[in-house]
């Protein structure tokens, strides 16, 4: 299972409405990341608008393809587009961050 982080940028302005939407995404979309192998997938949000997202996955990049593929998907990237900061939406594509630490596997690496 991968464990992935990302960072994206919404307009400190459209903040508020980004949080208010992702309260109630379309069903539609929710089904649309379940089916693609996004699970335990989070939002956090500092006030400057930093977007840290957190998921996992067996395959992060074939999760992504499989979204572009969704209708739905374009959608609720299009209807959320107005929100983020130029060059900060994920339809630019969200900078992943690198994993310099996990708990677990640290030790697991122990009991070996």
């Amino acid at each position: 299972m991968e464990r992935v982080c990302f960072r994206m940028q919404v307009d400190p302005a459209h903040l508020g409405e980004y949080i208010d939407r992702h309260r109630a995404v379309w069903p539609d979309m929710l089904a649309a990341l379940k089916e693609t192998g996004w699970s335990n997938y989070s939002l956090f949000a500092d006030p400057s608008g930093m977007i840290i997202g957190y998921l996992e996955t067996e395959d992060y990049e074939a999760a992504q393809r499989g979204m572009e593929l969704k209708d739905i998907n374009a959608k609720w990237q299009a209807s959320m587009s107005e929100l983020f900061a130029a060059g900060g939406s994920f339809d630019e594509g969200p900078l992943r961050l690198q994993e310099v630490f996990h708990l677990e596997d640290q030790l697991a690496q122990r009991t070996q």
